[in-house]
């Protein structure tokens, strides 16, 4: 991700900004996360390598992303937002256990093109299983129709692909932002956007919560 990427963040409202692949140097980062400005922007971490999480926390990283084979150290980190990344197959007994890890919040990735009706029912499950907000990886395209079911079924936020647009992403943050502001049995209004950038793949999913904002 180049800095022009991350005031890109900024121009677009986004509610944060993810970086699922390489992680650039400490200079790059932190010009990056100078021109995001007050957007969070996160890094996902992986266990063979990459740059430490006190490093990136040293230069401004807000949040970290990482998958349940990362070493248990990592629940232990102060001063940075985490949160644990599954796939939509986690056996049910693992996702319950979750709610036993310090962590805020759970982002559920997919591969897919479309959202399915299966997709929406495995969503649901995930919702009714956990105690932490819960975050899904939007395919490439998605309706008002669609974000709106997610809403409905207790989805607390979206992780949208760098393949979107600036214009898509700013009209996906308005669809967001127009939402009912309650829902029965979960938390108020959901919507952060968190745009997904790979650095150095062309073509390639909040930092610490405020104690009353949604993720």
């Amino acid at each position: 991700m180049q800095p022009k990427e991350g005031k890109g963040l900024a121009e677009v409202r986004a509610d944060a900004g993810l970086i699922l692949g390489d992680v650039p140097g400490s200079k790059a980062f932190r010009q990056m996360v100078e021109a995001a400005g007050d957007v969070p922007v996160g890094v996902v971490v992986k266990r063979d390598g990459g740059r430490g999480i006190d490093d990136l926390v040293s230069d401004g990283c807000d949040f970290v992303v990482f998958d349940i084979g990362m070493g248990a150290a990592v629940l232990e980190k102060e001063g940075v937002g985490k949160f644990v990344m599954i796939e939509r197959s986690l056996d049910q007994g693992l996702i319950r256990a979750i709610n036993g890890l310090e962590v805020d919040g759970v982002l559920v990735v997919g591969r897919d093109s479309f959202l399915a009706v299966e997709h929406l029912l495995v969503y649901r499950r995930f919702v009714e299983l956990l105690e932490e907000p819960v975050i899904v990886s939007l395919p490439p395209a998605i309706t008002k129709a669609e974000l709106t079911a997610l809403w409905e079924i207790g989805v607390d936020g979206v992780v949208a692909s760098s393949t979107y647009s600036a214009e898509a992403l700013a009209e996906l943050k308005k669809v967001i932002n127009d939402l009912p502001g309650a829902r029965k049995g979960r938390r108020g209004k959901g919507g952060v956007v968190l745009p997904r950038y790979s650095v150095g793949v062309a073509d390639e999913e909040e930092g610490e919560e405020e104690e009353d904002e949604d993720i």
